[in-house]
């Protein structure tokens, strides 16, 4: 016959394991986060290039460390039905005159420490090899598709495999009230795209 002492013990192990679990096992848990407003760059007319300065802030709700390796934006003209494909290449707002000397910091894998965030602006380049030359060419509404490369952790062996979640794009989007291509050539070099509502974008991943 059960106790109240032997009740008491059971239910502060529970607590225990929970604390541990929260504290020391728990996974990374990424969410994804874009404000109202990013960037475009269209330097090159003639050809494929063309440029989105997306600024991002990232979480770590978990209790261990979280990795990422790089990021894939996927933009798509819904008008015409088409898709392009970008990378993440650098980090830092575009302008014209740090595009000219290379004054970027190459995107690298970077590290969420648990119950931590990193901000930064990434910079989307589109791939080399895209059959689409330029995916806006007019006003318009938009919509991306923002993938983290996350791998999962496994460090518990079956239990992190079991518990792990597959990483889920963050999609949104975005239009642009008007375009200038004489934009690209002063100033900064960019013309701001923006969020229906005005709203920020954010998935847990």
């Amino acid at each position: 016959m059960l106790t109240l002492s032997d009740i008491a013990a059971a239910v502060a192990v529970v607590f225990s394991a929970y604390s541990l679990w929260q504290t020391s096992l728990r996974p990374p848990v990424l969410r994804v986060f874009v404000p109202p407003v990013i960037s475009y760059a269209s330097p090159f007319q003639n050809s494929n290039f063309e440029a989105f300065a997306i600024p991002v802030t990232i979480t770590n709700e978990g209790a261990r460390t979280g990795t990422i390796l790089c990021m894939t934006l996927v933009v798509t003209d819904p008008t015409r039905n088409v898709s392009k494909r970008f990378y993440s290449a650098n980090l830092g707002q575009w302008t014209n005159d740090k595009f000219r000397v290379g004054e970027f910091q190459p995107f690298a894998p970077m590290s969420i420490p648990a119950r931590s965030s990193l901000t930064n602006t990434v910079q989307f380049y589109a791939r080399t090899g895209e059959t689409v030359m330029q995916i806006v060419q007019a006003a318009g509404r938009f919509q991306f598709k923002i993938t983290l490369d996350a791998p999962m952790s496994r460090d518990l062996g079956i239990v992190d495999r079991l518990l792990n979640k597959t990483a889920r794009p963050l999609i949104f989007e975005m239009v642009l009230p008007e375009l200038d291509h004489r934009a690209f050539t002063s100033g900064a070099g960019t013309v701001a795209l923006h969020q229906k509502e005005w709203q920020s974008s954010t998935r847990a991943v």
